[in-house]
C-alpha cells in the first residue's frame, strides 16, 4: 500500500519530530486509534468475567464448567496470533485491525439469541480468535508511525489501552449488568466494536516508518532465519516475562470478579471499584515506563538492564505478591498485594515487545510479534479451567482459590527469573550480525 498522503516521506532513521505537523499529528491520532482499539479489546475480553456470578448462577454452571468457557477463549488465540504476524508481512495493518474488530462485533451476538454453555464457547472461541493477533498487529502498526528512538511512550500508551480498557468496562459493565441484564453488555460491545471498525477505515493508514516498504539499507531488506531469532535468549526472555504476565492476566479476568464477590464479600460495584483501582495501577506504572526507561538510556544504561532487567523484575515482585494475599488478614494490605499482583506485570507487555524489536529487522517484525504473542499468551488457555478445576477439587472454595494462586505465584516466578537471565538484546543483536546502526535501522 502507497504511504498515505499526510505521511511524511522521510527516511526509516529520521527523527518523527522532524517531519512535518500534519504527519506528527497523523502520527498521534493513530495512537489514539491504537490506544481506544486496545480498549475495546479489553473491555470484550473482561465481559465474561465481570458477569460470571449471574452468567454461573442462571446456567447453573460448575466451577469446572465456567473455567473451560474461559479457557475456550485462548483456542485459536494463539495459534490466530502466530497466523496474524505473518499476515502482516503480507497486508496492510489497516486491513488486518478492520478484519478482527469487525469478527469481534460477530462474536458477541450467538449469547444474544440463545444464552446456553455452546453459544457462550463459539462466541469466546471466535473471539479469541480474533483478538488473538491484537496487541502484536497493533503494536506492528504503531511502530510504523514512530522512529526506534521514539517508541517507549507510544509503546506504553497502547499497553495502557489494555489497562484503561478494564478500568473503563469495569464500571460500565457492571453497570450494564446489573441494571439491564448481562446480555446487554455483550450487545453494547458488539455496536463500539462495529463503530470503531468503521472510524479505522477512514483513518488508520500505513505510516512512514514500515521498513518493508522504506528501501533503506537495513530494512526491509534484511532478513534473518527466524530459528536463529527465536532462540536468541532475548526473544526466549521476552516470551517468558510474557508468559508471567499473561498468567496473571488470564486469571484477572476470569476469575478475580468472581473471587472478590464470592469470599471477600463484595457487592458487584464494590468488586468492580476494585478492579478499576487495579487496572489504574497497572496504568499508571506502564505511563512510568517510558520516562524510566528513557531516563536509564540517557544515562547509557545497556537494553539489557534498562528493559530486560525491569520487567523480569516486574514479573517476580508481582508473584511474590500473588503467593501473599491470600494470607492477608487486614483488607488494606491484602488489597495492596492484589492490586501489585495483578497490576504490576503490566509493564512487562510493552517491555516485552521492545526487547523483542531490537534483534528483528523491521520486515520481519511483524511474523515475530506473532510467534512471541502466541508463545506468551499460552496461560490464557490452561490458567483459567485450571482454576476451575482447583476450586471444584479442594475442600472449599477458599482453599481452592488459595492453591490456584500459589500456582500462579510459582509460574510467575520461574518466568520472571528466566527473564531477568536471558534477556541481552545488544549481545543478540551482534551475534545475529546487527551492528548498532544496522539495528536502529531494524527495528
Amino acid at each position: 500500500m502507497a504511504p498515505h498522503p499526510s505521511a511524511p516521506s522521510t527516511g526509516l532513521g529520521d527523527d518523527l519530530t522532524a517531519a512535518p505537523s500534519h504527519g506528527r499529528r497523523r502520527a498521534w491520532l493513530i495512537t489514539a486509534m491504537i490506544v481506544t482499539f486496545m480498549v475495546v479489546n479489553y473491555a470484550d475480553k473482561s465481559v465474561l468475567g465481570l458477569a460470571a456470578v449471574p452468567v454461573m448462577d442462571e446456567l447453573h454452571l460448575s466451577n469446572s464448567t465456567y473455567g473451560l468457557i474461559s479457557s475456550s477463549f485462548f483456542f485459536l488465540f494463539s495459534l490466530s496470533g502466530l497466523v496474524g504476524g505473518f499476515l502482516s508481512t503480507r497486508l496492510s495493518s489497516r486491513t488486518l485491525l478492520f478484519g478482527m474488530t469487525v469478527l469481534w462485533a460477530v462474536a458477541q451476538l450467538p449469547v444474544l439469541a440463545v444464552a446456553s454453555v455452546p453459544t457462550l464457547m463459539g462466541g469466546r472461541i471466535l473471539l479469541g480468535a480474533a483478538e488473538g493477533p491484537a496487541a502484536s498487529i497493533s503494536m506492528h502498526a504503531l511502530y510504523k508511525w514512530f522512529p526506534p528512538e521514539r517508541r517507549a511512550l507510544p509503546s506504553a500508551l497502547q499497553i495502557g489501552g489494555a489497562a484503561l480498557g478494564t478500568l473503563i468496562a469495569a464500571p460500565l459493565v457492571t453497570w450494564l449488568i446489573s441494571g439491564f441484564g448481562w446480555r446487554s453488555a455483550y450487545a453494547a460491545l458488539a455496536a463500539v466494536s462495529a463503530v470503531w471498525a468503521l472510524l479505522w477505515w477512514r483513518v488508520g493508514h500505513d505510516g512512514p516508518y514500515d521498513g518493508a516498504r522504506a528501501g533503506t539499507p537495513g530494512s526491509g531488506r534484511l532478513r534473518l532465519p527466524y530459528r536463529r531469532m527465536l532462540l536468541t535468549g532475548t526473544v526466549l526472555g521476552s516470551i517468558s516475562s510474557a508468559f508471567g504476565a499473561a498468567w496473571a492476566l488470564s486469571l484477572s479476568q476470569a476469575w478475580l470478579p468472581a473471587y472478590l464477590r464470592t469470599q471477600l464479600g463484595m457487592s458487584a460495584q464494590s468488586a468492580a471499584t476494585t478492579i478499576s483501582v487495579v487496572s489504574g495501577f497497572g496504568l499508571v506504572l506502564l505511563l512510568a515506563v517510558s520516562p524510566f526507561v528513557d531516563a536509564l538510556k540517557s544515562r547509557g544504561v545497556s537494553s539489557r538492564w534498562s528493559t530486560g532487567a525491569t520487567q523480569g523484575i516486574a514479573v517476580c515482585v508481582a508473584g511474590c505478591a500473588m503467593a501473599a494475599f491470600p494470607f492477608a488478614g487486614a483488607s488494606g494490605p491484602r488489597l495492596v498485594l492484589i492490586a501489585l499482583a495483578f497490576g504490576g506485570t503490566s509493564i512487562a507487555i510493552p517491555l516485552h515487545y521492545m526487547t523483542t524489536a531490537e534483534v528483528v529487522p523491521t520486515g520481519q517484525r511483524g511474523a515475530v510479534f506473532g510467534i512471541v504473542a502466541a508463545a506468551g499468551t499460552l496461560p490464557g488457555l490452561v490458567a483459567p479451567f485450571l482454576t476451575g478445576h482447583l476450586i471444584d477439587a479442594a475442600s472449599g472454595p477458599a482453599a481452592g482459590y488459595t492453591r490456584a494462586f500459589l500456582a500462579a505465584a510459582a509460574v510467575m516466578l520461574i518466568a520472571g527469573v528466566l527473564a531477568l537471565a536471558a534477556i541481552r538484546p545488544e549481545h543478540d543483536a551482534r551475534r545475529l550480525g546487527l551492528d548498532p546502526a544496522v539495528a536502529d535501522a531494524a527495528r
